[in-house]
């Protein structure tokens, strides 16, 4: 991802700033912060304490192979090691990069807070079983996922990609969905955050990571980024 890129991405929507916060939600008395998610203002999805002493900030997009695979080797360790004790929290911000990683993020970002997480996984995880049209789509389905009124674009990648089975075996209908599917203000924030990350942060690809605020250079998986945090968490 590039300038190039992020600017190409705002393009497509229209800004809109949303605000809101939710508090963090786990049963009484647990100290497992594995349970416990909340937005922050900004509309980025934490998990853990939101006040723990370090925390880890993922740039991830769902169409990115290399952001799949760091979800599967490091949420396991993230949880146990470093969320679960209250070590540290994860907090998620997509960077959208086309149509499809866009259309994902609208459904993920749409779910209830306490479920954004379990759903963020499952995409993830599930990324190369769903992912095939991206490489295999013909010329009629691209066009399909480009052109005409923002919702019938994904609502075409959502029926390419099979996201309305994906997610009615997760309690999700079609109308409701739809609906999701329909939120272009969410789009246009989401392109805006993406440009924001490049402009302001100097992101420049996914998976890049922060720790307190700060860009971590050259880090790009797992193997990388776990001495780092291993070392802000002895």
């Amino acid at each position: 991802m590039n300038r190039k890129l992020a600017t190409a991405a705002l393009a497509t929507v229209a800004l809109l700033t949303l605000t809101g916060q939710t508090k963090p939600t786990r049963p009484a008395g647990s100290t497992n912060w594995t349970v416990a998610a909340s937005v922050t203002p900004e509309g980025y999805h934490v998990l853990g304490n939101p006040k723990a002493p370090l925390r880890l900030v993922q740039f991830v997009s769902y169409t990115c192979p290399h952001c799949s695979a760091f979800e599967v080797e490091s949420e396991g360790q993230l949880k146990l090691g470093m969320v679960g004790p209250g070590k540290g929290a994860v907090e998620v911000r997509n960077f959208v990069r086309d149509p499809v990683d866009v259309t994902v993020a609208l459904i993920t970002n749409c779910v209830p807070a306490n479920r954004f997480f379990q759903t963020h996984t499952a995409f993830m995880r599930a990324q190369p079983q769903w992912i095939g049209p991206l490489a295999n789509s013909t010329a009629a389905q691209r066009q399909r996922w480009t052109t005409g009124p923002f919702a019938t674009r994904t609502r075409a990648i959502a029926s390419d990609f099979k996201f309305y089975q994906f997610m009615a075996a997760r309690g999700v209908d079609r109308p409701t969905l739809d609906r999701c599917l329909a939120n272009e203000p969410l789009a246009n924030k989401l392109a805006q955050q993406t440009n924001d990350a490049v402009e302001k942060l100097g992101v420049t690809g996914t998976p890049s990571f922060m720790i307190d605020g700060v860009l971590l250079a050259g880090t790009h998986n797992w193997d990388t980024l776990r001495p780092q945090i291993l070392a802000r968490t002895k």
